[in-house]
């Protein structure tokens, strides 16, 4: 007879516990970011990003314009990250990354919105028109804040948000009733049989159960 060597099987590795860390500080990270952003955003869209004079009678009336009437845009955006970032955990494989790619695309669309609108004088001078009447006037001494630029940093950090989901959003678990938080399937109950019904005792058989073991 011939020797029969034993051969090790090999077995599907388990997740390190150094992955699973670092998949729960990615996605811990990426709810920080987003959330923050999304905040940043909606709270310096609202504050007042540019400022002037228009010539009135003689004088000068001072005029404003927060985020809003310059360019609704980021905002907009922030809402749809904020929306994102929500759903990337209600679904799974392609689906996962097509909204990850939508939350990092609503960060560098309102950065670059911001940013744009950080030298636009356009909103104070339709207010310097609507003031004076004259649809030729424009705003004077006109200045900028940093609003715009805490606005960019806003948008940025939902684009960061948007590239940990895209780079590890595959490793997060999904919302769904049937996993526990570590992904693993919940343990189903076993039916109950009722012995004074033949169906159930057929089906308990056909489960491989004995129907006469008391629960």
């Amino acid at each position: 007879m011939g020797c029969v060597s034993a051969v090790p099987v090999p077995q599907p590795r388990a997740p390190s516990a150094s992955a699973a860390t670092g998949s729960r500080r990615s996605l811990a990270a990426a709810l920080f970011l987003g959330a923050v952003g999304a905040t940043v955003v909606l709270l310096a869209a609202g504050q007042v990003w540019a400022e002037g004079t228009a010539a009135v009678g003689g004088g000068t009336l001072p005029l404003d314009a927060d985020g809003g009437d310059v360019t609704g845009v980021p905002t907009a955006l922030a809402i749809v990250g904020l929306a994102a970032l929500v759903a990337v955990f209600a679904v799974r494989s392609a689906g996962r990354l097509l909204v990850a790619a939508l939350l990092a695309l609503s960060g560098a669309g309102a950065a670059l919105a911001a940013f744009l609108g950080a030298s636009d004088s356009t909103a104070l001078d339709e207010k310097a028109a609507k003031t004076t009447g004259d649809a030729a006037a424009t705003v004077e001494a006109l200045t900028h804040t940093a609003w715009p630029y805490v606005t960019v940093a806003g948008g940025l950090l939902i684009l960061l948000a948007g590239l940990l989901a895209l780079r590890y959003g595959r490793q997060w678990p999904t919302m769904s009733g049937r996993y526990e938080r570590d992904g693993t399937p919940r343990p189903r109950k076993a039916p109950v049989v009722d012995p004074d019904r033949p169906e159930d005792l057929w089906k308990a058989l056909d489960r491989g159960e004995d129907p006469t073991r008391e629960a």
